[in-house]
């Protein structure tokens, strides 16, 4: 595979291919690269290099010609899916949206597996990382990355008992950014913080080798503590534990990005939290990177809610500084990996961060007041947070003492903070002193070892004694393709291979054809009701496997909003679907050319009985594009207009066309009328000089034309639309008249 085609699925057995073969084609971290723009005639000030392929959101591809700026903020999104054949394909759609940060997420539980596991089995809320794995997406992101002209940063975790041993993976194969911070090994994975401590020394100089970017994990106190908000103090001060340590191993300070989360949400004053945090949190590590993530802690199963808070989260970014914006997908509190909101996260950080463009250069945070005073009140809380932490003996000893995640606000302790025992925990005991000659002859090793004894021109360079590790000669590397003759990726291609680059499609949500459906429904009852009584429903759509996925009241006894999941067990070939060729659509500057050349007026009602007006004004009025806006002129006759009036009006007014619109269709009224219009016509004689075009929600076009008419327009028709066959047809007419 030489490139991508846009117009063609991605291949993933073709990226398989020879993967033992594969090299990354770079290593390190990429910034986007601030810059002012201009595009579609606007200017932007906060924005970096437009993609070469990409799709805007809804309304940029409805309206605007599909303008796509991208904000300087690098876009994160997170993979979560179990098999990582399927991740490459929403990794695709994900960068199309603007993302260039690809996070994958580790299997449950990875972080005790004491070294690396291979193969590519399916995981469990996550992706196993194997090397297999890594070395299949890192190779489709090279391609993708080529596709929409922008590197693509690819990012995993080093943590867990096994984070050298998965550093130097990551190392060998071009991961260009890794979670690490060994607070996260103790406090929440229960690894013992002697074996973290000296782990994340190590791993952290292959980092430095590698110029893989670190993101911390201090913002897990704020998605764990009782109260979120209470935890700022404690948040700093892990930021700092961490951020200083990786400097002190070696990394540089613009690689180090502090994941900083807001510790609270609406319905609670969240600006009066979440700003004074983060401007805080700027001050003191004003050096580093920051990492905004929205807080997980608080996302119910509301779609809504939680995009609302991805968007006040975004806007306290950029009041103060986000470097990386990450995405939480907007069903995470269903625990439901769906590709489109991946997608549909990424195009609310953009949306977002685009539309906030030049803020800064407008308003300006307060020097006085509560903002100031709040911010200067957390810094002397997390300063005092610290001291206290030393006092007791330094961090070790303060996680003994239930320092960490209690959820009184610093100076105040509740006592339920995380304890963890010194000499306790997974690997406990596992940590030795190193042999007086110990010697290890590879690249980026944390540590003395000895070399001047064996080499002193190798001191700087302790590899040369073996001709080259592993980083410097990738032929080194021993890769094992699959261990589980069962669970591996090509039985599960095998499995769903006659939907690959075939005629066959099968709803979707997270695996190739997994045949997972939403449905949305309102139930007039009560919410413990509505909840059984929608399986029930979901039944008799016949849907398979059926759960609720969302609840929400609307009023206790009216009714209720649900949404359910579940298993659609049927395919379509498209290849037998009968699709009209896409109407056609004249460009506006050939439209006014040719009504400024030869005017044009129109006669518009709604016909019969139909009081219905919405869809025509549409059609009509310049404010909502319609064919006003060409300097088509429209008299407009109203609702329940009689067919004879519609005709006669048009041959008083020496009108050009009739335009009808009928929504009603009980007993087919609504190609009666149709059909009326055509034979009235006839009978006053004007049927050749008048275009007929009637519309409506329930009009199929081809069956309006047979009534008579010229045009028939259903559901989804725009004034472009109109204005093109008005056009088309007058100069069809035009042409016949004069031959």
């Amino acid at each position: 595979m030489e490139k991508l085609n846009p117009n063609e699925k991605l291949d993933i057995r073709n990226i398989l291919n020879d993967l033992e073969n594969y090299r990354p084609k770079r290593k390190g971290w990429t910034w986007r690269e601030n810059k002012e723009i201009e595009m579609g005639g606007h200017k932007y000030s906060d924005c970096s290099t437009p993609l070469k392929n990409s799709v805007g959101i809804p309304s940029a591809v409805q309206y605007f010609e599909n303008l796509d700026p991208q904000p300087k903020e690098t876009i994160t999104t997170e993979i979560a899916s179990g098999r990582f054949e399927d991740d490459i394909r929403r990794m695709r759609m994900a960068a199309w949206h603007g993302a260039d940060h690809i996070m994958v997420i580790r299997t449950a539980g990875q972080s005790h597996y004491d070294g690396l596991i291979e193969g590519s089995p399916q995981g469990i809320g996550g992706i196993p990382v194997t090397r297999k794995q890594v070395r299949a997406q890192r190779k489709a992101l090279d391609f993708i990355e080529e596709e929409i002209g922008r590197p693509i940063n690819y990012h995993s975790y080093v943590s867990g008992v096994a984070g050298p041993d998965i550093a130097v993976m990551f190392a060998e194969e071009g991961v260009n950014g890794a979670h690490q911070d060994p607070q996260y090994n103790v406090l929440y994975r229960n690894i013992n913080m002697v074996r973290s401590f000296v782990d994340a020394a190590e791993s952290k100089k292959v980092m430095v080798w590698a110029d893989i970017a670190q993101i911390d994990g201090a913002h897990n106190a704020n998605a764990t503590a009782r109260d979120a908000w209470k935890v700022m103090p404690e948040l700093m001060v892990q930021h700092a534990i961490n951020s200083i340590f990786s400097y002190k191993v070696g990394m540089k300070k613009e690689n180090i990005c502090l994941s900083t989360v807001p510790p609270s949400a609406a319905p609670v004053p969240c600006v009066k939290y979440d700003l004074p945090y983060a401007v805080a949190l700027r001050d003191l590590f004003d050096e580093y990177k920051m990492r905004a993530q929205q807080n997980t802690k608080y996302i119910t199963s509301s779609s809504r809610e939680a995009t609302v808070t991805h968007v006040m989260n975004m806007m306290i970014s950029k009041l103060t500084r986000a470097d990386i914006q990450s995405t939480i997908t907007p069903d995470e509190g269903r625990n439901v990996p769906w590709h489109m909101y991946n997608i549909e996260a990424c195009d609310t950080a953009k949306q977002t961060l685009v539309g906030l463009d030049g803020l800064l250069e407008m308003v300006e945070l307060k020097k006085d007041g509560y903002l100031p005073e709040k911010v200067r009140e957390l810094k002397e809380r997390a300063v005092l947070y610290m001291e206290e932490m030393l006092e007791a003996g330094g961090y070790f000893e303060a996680v003994e003492k239930g320092f960490f995640v209690d959820s009184g606000m610093y100076p105040e302790r509740n006592g339920d903070g995380i304890v963890r025992k010194i000499n306790g925990g997974i690997g406990a005991g596992t940590v030795f002193e190193r042999d007086e000659d110990y010697m290890a002859p590879v690249t980026a090793h944390y540590g003395y070892n000895n070399i001047a004894q064996y080499d002193e021109n190798a001191v700087d360079n302790p590899s040369s004694l073996i001709g080259g590790c592993t980083f410097e000669k990738p032929e080194k590397i021993v890769y094992i393709d699959e261990l589980d003759e069962n669970d591996n990726v090509f039985n599960r291609l095998d499995e769903s291979e006659k939907y690959r680059n075939s005629n066959l499609i099968k709803p979707e949500v997270e695996w190739l054809a997994d045949g997972t459906v939403q449905v949305e429904l309102f139930l007039p009852t009560s919410k413990r009701v509505a909840e059984f009584a929608a399986i029930e429903f979901a039944k008799k759509m016949n849907l398979k496997d059926s759960e609720v996925i969302h609840l929400e009241i609307m009023h206790p006894s009216e009714g209720t909003r649900v949404q359910i999941k579940g298993k659609l067990d049927a395919d379509i070939d498209i290849s037998k679907l009968e699709i009209p060729p896409e109407p056609e659509i004249m460009s506006d500057e050939e439209l006014w050319e040719e009504i400024e050349k030869r005017p044009m007026k129109v006669v518009a009602a709604t016909v019969g009985e139909d009081e219905h007006s919405v869809g025509l004004r549409e059609v009509i009025d310049i404010k909502h594009g319609g064919i006003e806006k060409w300097g088509i002129e429209v008299e407009y006759l109203g609702t329940s207009c009689p067919v004879e009036k519609l005709v006669d009006a048009a041959i008083e007014l020496n009108a050009d066309a009739i335009l009808a619109s009928t929504i009603i269709s009980h007993d087919d009224i609504h190609y009666k009328n149709m059909k009326r219009l055509h034979e009235y016509a006839v009978e006053k004689g004007v049927r050749d000089k008048i275009m007929i075009a009637c519309g409506g929600t329930q009009v199929t076009p081809e069956i309006a034309v047979k009534q008579g008419v010229d045009a028939g327009f259903g559901r989804g028709s725009k004034g472009i639309h109109v204005a093109t066959f008005l056009v088309n047809k007058r100069r069809e007419m035009l042409a016949k008249e004069n031959s």
